[in-house]
C-alpha cells in the first residue's frame, strides 16, 4: 500500500475540505433515500473488508461513507485476501468491494456455493493481472511481450541475488498468485521475488524506470500505473480454467499453472448472505454500485499520486462523482 502521510496542502481537498463535502453529501442522500422512508433496518454496523491494494481501500471508504449516509454504521476492518472469504461466509465481515478474478476466484466461488455468500454482481470495470515490463526492454529483448523471449532474455533481468537467471518482482505473499508455480510450469529462467506491499512494486518501477534498467513486475489493470509509464504485459498461453487444476492440460503434462491469467478479467462485489434479512437496503445499494476501469484508476491515483489519505481520496471522488453515487442511492431507495 501508499504509505498514508500526508501533507497540510494534501488535506485540502479542492476548494471543499471533507467536512464540507460531507455535509452536503448528507444532505443530498437525505433527499434522495432516508427521507423517503430507507431508515437503516439495524443498528449493528456492517462491516466492510480492507484489502492491502490502494484503489480497494479508497473504493472501501467510499462505499462506507454511502452506506453511513444512508443512517448505517460502518466499520472498515482488514482482511487477508484470501481468509475473508470464509469471514464473510460466517458474518463476521459483511462486504467485499473488491473481488477479482485472477486473485480471488478460487476461494470467491467455493463460499458462494455453500450459499452463505453473495455474489452481488460485477463493476463495469474490465480486469487483468499479470506480469508488467516497461516497453524501452522491447529493443533489448526482442520478441516481448512473448513469454518465450522473455524466457530467452531472462539473463538481462537478472540481480545479483539471482544471477544467472532473472529477477521477477511479484506482489505481497497474500495476493495468492501462483507465479512461482508458473515458473516451474514453464521451464522458465526467473527467480520470484515477492515484494512486502504494493508501493514496493511502484518504488522500484519508478526508479527503473528513471534510470532506464531492467525490470518485470506484477501488475494490474484498472490502475494509475498504465497512464504514467508505459509498458506492457507479457503474453503467456491463454488462460483456461482447467490450467489450475488439471496438469494434464496445456503444454506441460505434469504440472497445473502452465497459461498466464484472464485477459478480460471481471471484477465483483461480495456480501454476507445474511445481509438480505438484515441490511437489505444496503444490499440493493451495494448491488447499484459499480466502477469503472477509468474511476478505479483515478481512485487509486488520488492516493499513490496526489499523496491523499484513502479517507480524503474517497471524499475526492465522491466529489467529483456526484451523478454517479447520486444514481446508485436513488436506485436503491425508490
Amino acid at each position: 500500500m501508499k504509505e498514508r502521510s500526508t501533507t497540510e496542502s494534501s488535506k485540502r481537498i479542492g476548494k471543499l475540505g471533507s467536512a464540507a463535502l460531507a455535509g452536503l453529501f448528507s444532505a443530498a442522500v437525505m433527499t434522495a433515500g432516508v427521507a423517503n422512508g430507507a431508515a437503516p433496518e439495524s443498528s449493528d454496523p456492517i462491516k466492510i473488508v480492507l484489502n492491502n491494494w490502494t484503489s480497494q481501500v479508497v473504493l472501501a471508504n467510499v462505499t462506507a461513507e454511502l452506506f453511513k449516509k444512508l443512517g448505517y454504521n460502518v466499520e472498515l476492518v482488514p482482511s487477508d485476501n484470501q481468509l475473508q472469504f470464509a469471514g464473510m461466509a460466517n458474518g463476521d465481515l459483511h462486504v467485499q468491494v473488491e473481488v477479482w478474478e485472477g486473485t480471488h476466484k478460487t476461494n470467491f466461488e467455493k463460499f458462494v456455493g455453500t450459499g452463505n455468500l453473495l455474489d452481488v454482481g460485477k463493476h463495469d470495470a474490465i480486469t487483468r493481472e499479470e506480469w508488467w515490463y516497461p516497453t524501452y526492454m522491447e529493443e533489448r529483448c526482442p520478441g516481448l511481450p512473448d513469454w518465450e523471449a522473455l524466457n530467452k532474455c531472462a539473463e538481462a533481468f537478472a540481480t545479483a541475488e539471482t544471477k544467472p537467471k532473472g529477477r521477477y518482482l511479484g506482489g505481497p505473499i497474500d495476493w495468492g498468485k501462483h507465479h512461482n508455480e508458473r515458473v516451474q510450469a514453464l521451464g522458465m529462467d526467473f527467480v520470484v521475488v515477492n515484494a512486502g506491499q504494493a508501493s514496493t512494486l511502484w518504488a522500484e518501477l519508478d526508479a527503473a524506470y528513471r534510470n532506464d534498467e531492467p525490470i518485470v513486475l506484477f501488475n494490474w489493470t484498472p490502475n494509475w500505473v498504465e497512464a504514467r509509464y508505459k509498458g506492457r504485459f507479457v503474453d503467456f498461453p491463454d488462460y483456461d480454467p482447467k490450467c489450475l487444476s488439471d496438469p494434464s492440460w496445456g503444454m506441460n503434462a505434469d504440472l497445473a499453472y502452465d497459461c498466464g491469467a484472464p485477459k478480460k478479467g471481471w471484477l465483483k462485489k461480495a456480501a454476507w448472505a445474511g445481509m438480505e434479512e438484515k441490511y437489505p437496503v444496503a444490499l440493493g445499494l451495494l448491488q447499484r454500485i459499480s466502477f469503472t476501469n477509468a474511476q478505479i484508476a483515478d481512485a487509486a491515483a488520488l492516493v499513490d499520486v496526489d499523496n491523499l489519505s484513502p479517507e480524503d481520496a474517497a471524499a475526492k471522488w465522491l466529489e467529483t462523482n456526484r451523478s454517479v453515487w447520486e444514481a446508485w442511492i436513488s436506485g436503491a431507495t425508490d
